[in-house]
């Protein structure tokens, strides 16, 4: 039976512009329980028993169309205790995003490879 997801893991072209993006505009940090790899990468923790991976490795879909919205997109949805701090980040990063079409307290954006990632607000 699922109990869980353990992780999401994303591609990357440059480590370091993701790193950028995954440490400076959202605030994670590296976790120290990547074994080394065939590979270069970094995993961060988000909450116990779950986390981010980007694998720095060649994109088979590279120069896909993707669409304007996350949403509707495949795409992880991490959940956010201050939202508006989220858009605050977002905004002086220059990142662009889309509001949940739902009317939820939510959001979308893209990292620097495109990847797309949902943002809801959940209660403490």
């Amino acid at each position: 039976m699922i109990t869980g997801i353990q992780h999401a893991a994303f591609l990357t072209s440059d480590l370091a512009r993701s790193r950028a993006f995954y440490e400076g505009v959202l605030g994670l940090h590296v976790s120290p329980s990547r074994p080394q790899m065939s590979y270069d990468g970094v995993w961060y923790d988000i909450a116990p028993n779950q986390q981010i991976h980007l694998m720095l490795l060649p994109n088979p879909e590279a120069g896909l169309q993707r669409p304007a919205h996350g949403g509707r997109d495949r795409h992880v949805a991490l959940g956010v205790q201050d939202f508006a701090q989220l858009k605050n980040r977002l905004d002086a990063a220059g990142i662009t995003y889309t509001q949940s079409q739902s009317g939820r307290r939510a959001l979308f954006c893209r990292d620097p490879d495109q990847n797309a990632l949902e943002f809801n607000e959940v209660s403490a």
